[in-house]
């Protein structure tokens, strides 16, 4: 097994590389003088089992594209299987058609991810299940509620509320108030066209 990780969250990748015992793989990240992004995998990675470690957070088309990038320098270089590890998943919330020409973002990702060269895509939130629909890789969908309970107990205090922004988090936001004795809202959500643009 060899995990790598993009630019955008190099600690996390480091820190599940020290839990694991393993080392973080080698892997030059640098831009052209254009902008267009350059990967070299640094170490011998044929046959091998590689975990990609790449939230798609914000700014999200460069981090997209830095973890397509990788999928296929690993792909050219002989990997076995290729799992992409992306915590925050970009461009999740266009799941479906919603109104008239307007795209399926999801889909167009997890598209673009097989295409590159992904095996496997590990999440660690996941709300739709119609989502595991939109390719033919494997999804592997993990609520990490124990571990993220751990560390919020050490941050929060008796006046902490969680809140679900609308009515599909409900009860993501309802087991997390109830394992941290936290108080619970809702919020009334509207979109706007402005929210759109």
């Amino acid at each position: 097994m060899k995990v790598f990780t993009g630019s955008a969250n190099r600690e996390l990748a480091q820190r599940i590389c020290d839990y694991l015992g393993v080392p973080l793989g080698q892997a030059m990240i640098s831009s052209f003088p254009d902008g267009e992004t350059y990967i070299k995998i640094e170490e011998n990675i044929r046959g091998r089992d590689v975990f990609i470690v790449q939230p798609t957070c914000p700014p999200t088309n460069e981090h997209l594209m830095e973890l397509l990038i990788m999928v296929d320098a690993a792909r050219r270089a002989s990997a076995d299987r290729i799992t992409a590890v992306i915590p925050f998943f970009g461009y999740a919330r266009q799941d479906r058609k919603d109104q008239p020409r307007v795209p399926i973002t999801a889909k167009l990702v997890a598209n673009l991810l097989h295409a590159a060269g992904v095996s496997r895509v590990s999440r660690w939130i996941y709300m739709r299940s119609k989502f595991r629909d939109f390719s033919t890789f494997r999804w592997t969908i993990s609520i990490r509620l124990p571990v993220l309970i751990k560390y919020l107990r050490t941050e929060i205090d008796a006046q902490t509320v969680i809140v679900s922004p609308d009515v599909g988090g409900l009860k993501m936001a309802s087991a997390y108030s109830q394992a941290l004795g936290a108080n619970l809202a809702i919020v009334a959500k509207q979109r706007t066209e402005r929210d759109r643009n």
